[in-house]
């Protein structure tokens, strides 16, 4: 009886390696086609992982948006129309590239502005321990 654990562990081990073996090829009619999608695909986060593009990504949900993708490229919507129904779907975190409007200025300047704070605090404590070691002189 306790060879039956060791077959099932043997058997889900062997098994796992297709749990991701969702990624469908894609054919397209022409080099154009391929090119945009492959290009879309890179522009595009993933949800699920979020530091990756739809291209980079093993997610299924990664898979069912490159399939959306694909099947827009197929009925001839342009690169801006399909941008605009994942922003209308998922929002501007889905792009890599958001546009510069009111609630992505932070996303924008956010970095700028932590340098700015974190030299300030650095000359301040230079100068709060610059000063301390004048008085202890």
């Amino acid at each position: 009886m306790k060879i039956a654990p060791k077959i099932l562990l043997i058997v889900y081990f062997l098994l796992s390696n297709f749990v991701y073996a969702n990624d469908e090829p894609v054919v397209f009619q022409n080099r154009d086609l391929e090119e945009r999608y492959y290009l879309l695909i890179e522009e595009v986060r993933c949800l699920v992982c979020q530091n990756q593009s739809l291209a980079d990504s093993n997610a299924p949900l990664a898979q069912d948006l490159r399939n959306e993708i694909f099947k827009m490229i197929q009925i001839n919507k342009s690169n801006t129309e399909i941008m605009e129904f994942l922003v209308k779907r998922y929002g501007d975190f889905v792009l890599y590239r958001p546009p510069l409007k009111k609630n992505t200025w932070l996303l924008w300047f956010g970095p700028f502005l932590f340098l700015i704070v974190a030299f300030f605090v650095t000359v301040l404590i230079i100068k709060k321990q610059s000063g301390e070691t004048q008085v202890n002189k």
